[in-house]
C-alpha cells in the first residue's frame, strides 16, 4: 500500500478530489459536510495499477493547521491543490512550507476546478513556488472534479508517484504516530495511523506510553487483516486499553526499541516562507550547515545571528534572535510545546513538555501558533544529548553537532552499550569491546589509568591477592568487560596483587625462612607465627607471591619442601610406614600427614592399599 496526504488551501477542492478518485467521503463529520469544509483528518482508498493507494484528507482552514500536520507528518507524498479560479493563497503557502521542512520530496502538484477558469496562469505560480522546495520537479496538471476531466491523467500520475515512492523496511522497529482514536462496540479501543515501517500482527504486544498493550485486531483499506506491512494506513484494536488513555500524538512502538525523550539536539532547516510573503522565518543554514538568514517582508538580511551581522564584533553564533524561545514541536502526529535554546548557526536544543519516541534523522518542524507561522523545519540529531552545565557548554555543542554526531555522542560518555546506541538510533560506532562501544580517546585514557589503579589498590591492599575487576572498574567509571579487556593478567576475575611484601611481613617470612632452612620439616606452630605476626592473610600473601608452601591450615613450609621430602623418603625401604617417613623426615605427624598427602597428590609418592607407601 502506499499512502497520499493531501494539501492546499480551505475550499480548494482537496475533498472533492478524493471523492472522484476514490468514490468514498472523506469528511467523517456530519458539520464538515454540511459546512463543505474539512475540519480534521479524512480517509479514503483506491486501487492503481501499481496497487492500493490510501488518502489522507487534511483541512485547508488555517485554524486547523494543527490537525493538518498531524496527518502529513507520518506521510511519504502529498497531492498540492491549488484552485484554478482562486490561485495561490496563504494556507496554499503554510502547507507548502509545512512539507518542505518535513522533506517531502514526491507528490504531484493538481490544478483544480480547470471548467471554472483557465489553469494556466495558477499553474505557473505554482509551479514556481514548488521549484523553490523540496517538491520541484513534481509533476503537475489540471483537472476538475466536477466534469471529470483529467482525473484518467491524475490516476497514472498517482501510480508513477507510488511506483517512485522507496520501498520501507519491514523488519524496522514499529512506530505507529495516533492520529485518531475511538470506541468500538464490542471491540474496544481502536487506533489508527499511517505505518511508516516495520511489521504488525495480531497477537504483538506493543509499547503505548511505556506499558504493553496486546493487538487484538488489525484493519486496512476497510478489512480485517492478520499482518500489516509499512507502508500503509492502519487501524489497530487495542486489547484492555481505555480510550481516554490514547489520542493523537500517541505511538505505539516496537517494546524496548525506543527512547523517549524530553530533550533533543537538532539541526535547523529553511522554512521556506516564499518570496514576498510577510514574516520572518528561518531560511539557510539546513542540513549542510552555512549560516541563518532572517526574511523580513520578503527581504533576505544574509547572514543576520542575532540581530547582528554574523561575523561581526561581538557576534554570537545562535538562533535566539531569529525565532521565539517558545514554539511547538510537530513530529509525527504530535505537536508538543518546547522550549528553544540555541547552540550554534543552524543546532539548537529542545526540551518537550512530554516525551517523545525519537531517534536521529527524524524530521519535524517548528511552529509559532500564535502567529500561525512555521517557523522551521528540523532534523534530530541526538536524543540523549549531554547536559549544559559548565560555562561555554553549549557553544561547544553546536561545535560537536557540526561534526559526526554520532562520535560526539559516545565521545560525550566515552563507553555506551551497544544496544543503548541502536535504540537511540546511531549504530555501532566507536570500537567495539564486547556488547560495550568505546571512544578511541577514551580507551587509550582507560589504558593508561589501569596501572596506575592497580598499583593505588596493590599500595592499600598490599596482602590481597589482587584487584577485583568490578572493584577497578568502579575506580574507573567503566563496564567490568571494558576494564577486562584492559587490565594485565585477570585470573579468575582479579588482577594479580603486588609480588612484593610489606616490609613488616617480609621480615615475618625471612625469619620463618631461617627456621626452615635449620629443620625443613618442622613447621612453625602457631605460637612461633603469632609471635612473628603472622596471621592467614599475611601467610596468604607469602604463598601468594612464592615464598612460602600451605601444606594445611597452619602448616606452612618451603616451597621446595615436596621435593625434598621425596628425596629423603627415596633412602626408605619400600614400602614405609607414615611413622617411618615421619621418623625419617624429624618432624610431627601435624606435618607428616598432611605432607605425605600433599606428596600423594602430587605423585611423588604411591599409597598402597595396606596404607603403606612407596617412592616411585
Amino acid at each position: 500500500m502506499r499512502v497520499v496526504a493531501t494539501a492546499g488551501h480551505v475550499d480548494h477542492g482537496k475533498s472533492t478530489l478524493i471523492r472522484a478518485l476514490t468514490g468514498m467521503e472523506p469528511d467523517r463529520w456530519a458539520e464538515e459536510r454540511r459546512r463543505g469544509l474539512t475540519i480534521d483528518l479524512g480517509f479514503a482508498w483506491t486501487r492503481l495499477a501499481s496497487g492500493p493507494v490510501a488518502f489522507v484528507d487534511v483541512p485547508g482552514h488555517e485554524r486547523f493547521t494543527a490537525n493538518m500536520l498531524a496527518g502529513v507528518g507520518p506521510v511519504p507524498a502529498a497531492l498540492f491543490v491549488v484552485a484554478a479560479d482562486e490561485g495561490w493563497r496563504a494556507q496554499s503557502t503554510e502547507h507548502l512550507a509545512a512539507l518542505h521542512a518535513l522533506g517531502v520530496r514526491h507528490g504531484l502538484l493538481v490544478v483544480t476546478r480547470a471548467d471554472l477558469a483557465d489553469p494556466g496562469p495558477a499553474l505557473a505560480e505554482a509551479g514556481g513556488r514548488l521549484a523553490a522546495t523540496s517538491l520541484a520537479g513534481v509533476r503537475s496538471l489540471a483537472v476538475s472534479g466536477r466534469t471529470g476531466e483529467g482525473l484518467a491523467e491524475l490516476r497514472t500520475g498517482l501510480d508513477e508517484v507510488a511506483r517512485a515512492l522507496p520501498e520501507p523496511d519491514p523488519d524496522a522497529d514499529v512506530r505507529l504516530w495516533v492520529d485518531r482514536s475511538f470506541t468500538v462496540r464490542g471491540a474496544g479501543t481502536v487506533v489508527t495511523g499511517t505505518l511508516g515501517a516495520g511489521t504488525i500482527r495480531v497477537g504483538d504486544e506493543l509499547d503505548l506510553g511505556g506499558a504493553r498493550v496486546p493487538v487484538r485486531g488489525l484493519q486496512a483499506l476497510g478489512e480485517p487483516v492478520e499482518v500489516v506491512r509499512g507502508v500503509a494506513r492502519v487501524a489497530v484494536n487495542l486489547r484492555g486499553v481505555e480510550r481516554d488513555r490514547v489520542g493523537r500524538g500517541d505511538a505505539l512502538l516496537t517494546p524496548g526499541q525506543w527512547a523517549a525523550t524530553r530533550e533533543v539536539d537538532v539541526r535547523v532547516a529553511a522554512a521556506w516562507v516564499g518570496e514576498g510573503v510577510a514574516g520572518e522565518g528561518v531560511a539557510g543554514g539546513g542540513a549542510a550547515g552555512g549560516g541563518v538568514e532572517v526574511r523580513r517582508g520578503g527581504r533576505a538580511v544574509a547572514g543576520e545571528v542575532d540581530g547582528r551581522a554574523a561575523g561581526g564584533a561581538g557576534a554570537r553564533p545562535g538562533l535566539s534572535g531569529v525565532m521565539p524561545a517558545r514554539l511547538v514541536l510537530h513530529v509525527g502526529s504530535a505537536a508538543v510545546p518546547v522550549h528553544v535554546r540555541p547552540l550554534g548557526p543552524d543546532t539548537a536544543r529542545l526540551v518537550l513538555a512530554r516525551p517523545l519516541p525519537l531517534r536521529p534523522g527524524d524530521r519535524g518542524l517548528l511552529r509559532d501558533p500564535g502567529r500561525h507561522r512555521i517557523t522551521a523545519g528540523l532534523v534530530v540529531l541526538d536524543v540523549r544529548p549531554p547536559a549544559l552545565t559548565r560555562r561555554g557548554a553549549a557553544r561547544q555543542r553546536g561545535l560537536d553537532l557540526a561534526g559526526d554526531v554520532a562520535a560526539a555522542h559516545l565521545r560525550a560518555r566515552g563507553v555506551v552499550a551497544a544496544r543503548e546506541l541502536r535504540v537511540l538510533g546511531f549504530g555501532d560506532v566507536g570500537e567495539p569491546v564486547g556488547e560495550w562501544r568505546v571512544d578511541p580517546a577514551h580507551r587509550a585514557e582507560l589504558a593508561r589509568r589501569v596501572p596506575e589503579a592497580v598499583a593505588e589498590w596493590r599500595h592499600e591492599h598490599p596482602l590481597d591477592p589482587g584487584v577485583p575487576v568490578d572493584v577497578l572498574a568502579r575506580r574507573l567509571g567503566a563496564p567490568p568487560e571494558v576494564v577486562e579487556r584492559l587490565a594485565p593478567n585477570v585470573v579468575a576475575g582479579r588482577v594479580p596483587g603486588a609480588s612484593n611484601l610489606p616490609p613488616g611481613v617480609e621480615r615475618a617470612v625471612a625469619a620463618v625462612e631461617a627456621d626452615l632452612a635449620r629443620e625443613p620439616f618442622q613447621a612453625p606452630d602457631a605460637a612461633r607465627l603469632a609471635e612473628l605476626g603472622l596471621g592467614s592473610r599475611e601467610i596468604a600473601a607469602a604463598v601468594r607471591v612464592g615464598r612460602l608452601l600451605r601444606v594445611a591450615d597452619g602448616v606452612v613450609l618451603a616451597p621446595d619442601a615436596p621435593h625434598r621430602a621425596a628425596d629423603v623418603l627415596a633412602a626408605l625401604p619400600a614400602p614405609f610406614t607414615a611413622a617411618r617417613a615421619k621418623q625419617a623426615l624429624g618432624t610431627t605427624r601435624r606435618v607428616a600427614v598432611p605432607l605425605l598427602e600433599l606428596l600423594d597428590s602430587l605423585g611423588l609418592t604411591r599409597r598402597l592399599p595396606d596404607h603403606t607407601r612407596v617412592v616411585p
